[in-house]
């Protein structure tokens, strides 16, 4: 959430990057309830004041005078208390209106009104190109015994899937690497939960307007995280950190969920746009140093990239364009990896600053080295998500026999096994 003293003092700048990010705000509306609710507590200031000099003076008061102020206190105190349930709901529209009003993007981040218009930065490695005519993730799955999608659709609905045999061992394996290499860079492990409060949701920036993407357990009132950034960034909410504990790193671990909601027809086969899913998230909770949050933003980029490059998978960099920023984003990068059955990118990793506005809404602060009180910074990044990877993994290292290559990095995890072998016949035909 942006500070309202910031938003009056740069009020244009804030409007243009609301109109850049593609994002309606009522400016007008908002003004019009801070100037009420100022004015509000200043007649309310001068009420008390009147009612506290005129409590000092009771004493030098006859009987008649007396009688006469508790009147006029009367009529003050009524008048206080009107004001003050005024300025309550004001206060409430005005926080919710200001809910709604977006970070404004980095001058950096190019102008754009969807991923269409992202910006690639850079390239790593080649397109796969095969000399037999290439599988599916969804063929190769299915065939080798690694994949259900019908079976699983009769009991969880359609966007879900079981992973078998190697499939759920590889899914586990490029967990596991991204772990430890977080680890081996000074991340602290969190296994988290994936049930959440409103107020983690609200705090990160995704409620309010991203509802309808939130599996809602209503009877509890509570919500299904879409990542596990939610919790982990929600971990100090409401605490004051010392400046020389940070940066905090954290490696989320958790199951995630998104309904997928506006998605039909788009990426509806197979591992690409399914309602659960597993990440390993970075995190990095910072001082208020904006030439240090690039530098956060770049390490935890270069984490990434350099798990692509151990696994020895094609992909780039995007800059992320203003209108596919979120609300809370100052600046994005995603990385997309090569998948062949789409004869493009598609995306794996999202790495985003956010200065301090998600630590306005979550109150978490610092103590700097002059005592004051500063509100961090922070970032966040995937390390790695499953199953969208196994997409990459699969279609890269497939062979001709119909055998998938496992990547050099995973062999120790997948206990020594190098290729997923082809099976005599289907799968699904097996009993």
């Amino acid at each position: 959430m942006l500070d309202i003293k910031y938003l009056r003092a740069n009020l244009d700048g804030v409007r243009d990057g609301a109109r850049r990010k593609r994002f309606t705000v009522d400016f007008d509306r908002i003004l019009a309830l801070d100037a009420e609710r100022r004015q509000i507590l200043s007649e309310v200031e001068a009420l008390r004041g009147r009612q506290n000099k005129t409590g000092k003076e009771m004493a030098r008061l006859d009987d008649a005078g007396k009688q006469r102020v508790r009147a006029e206190m009367a009529e003050v105190s009524q008048r206080e208390k009107q004001l003050s349930e005024r300025e309550k709901a004001v206060k409430v529209e005005l926080n919710d209106l200001l809910a709604r009003v977006p970070n404004p993007p980095a001058a950096e981040v190019p102008e754009g009104k969807d991923d269409t218009e992202n910006v690639e930065v850079s390239r790593s490695g080649e397109a796969s190109r095969f000399d037999f005519e290439p599988r599916d993730h969804i063929t190769l799955g299915l065939s080798l015994g690694l994949l259900d999608f019908e079976r699983v659709a009769r009991i969880s609905g359609s966007r879900t899937y079981i992973l078998m045999r190697e499939g759920a061992l590889l899914e586990l394996s490029v967990l596991r690497f991204a772990v430890d290499r977080l680890l081996q860079k000074g991340f602290v492990p969190m296994v988290v939960p994936s049930i959440v409060k409103y107020d983690a949701l609200y705090g990160t920036a995704y409620f309010p307007g991203g509802e309808e993407q939130a599996y809602a357990c209503e009877r509890d009132g509570l919500f299904l995280a879409g990542t596990s950034e939610v919790p982990v960034t929600a971990f100090h909410a409401g605490e004051t950190l010392e400046e020389r504990d940070l940066p905090l790193l954290y490696c989320g671990i958790s199951s995630c969920f998104r309904r997928e909601a506006g998605a039909a027809g788009k990426d509806t086969k197979g591992l690409y746009r399914i309602h659960q899913f597993q990440k390993v998230e970075q995190v990095v909770i910072g001082r208020n140093d904006e030439q240090e949050s690039k530098r956060h933003h770049e390490f935890i980029l270069h984490n990434s990239e350099e798990l692509l490059q151990q696994l020895g998978l094609p992909y780039r960099v995007v800059n992320v364009c203003t209108g596919d920023l979120g609300m809370g984003q100052v600046q994005k990068f995603d990385v997309e990896c090569w998948m062949p059955s789409r004869g493009g990118w598609g995306e794996t990793h999202s790495a985003s600053r956010f200065h301090d506005f998600q630590a306005r809404r979550l109150n978490l602060r610092y103590r700097d080295g002059a005592g004051k009180m500063q509100y961090c910074h922070t970032l966040n990044n995937t390390a790695i998500a499953s199953p969208r990877i196994l997409i990459a993994l699969l279609e890269n290292y497939q062979e001709a026999d119909g055998g998938v290559r496992i990547p050099d990095a995973l062999v120790p995890y997948m206990g020594g096994l190098r290729k997923i072998e082809p099976r005599a016949e289907p799968a699904a035909r097996r009993r």
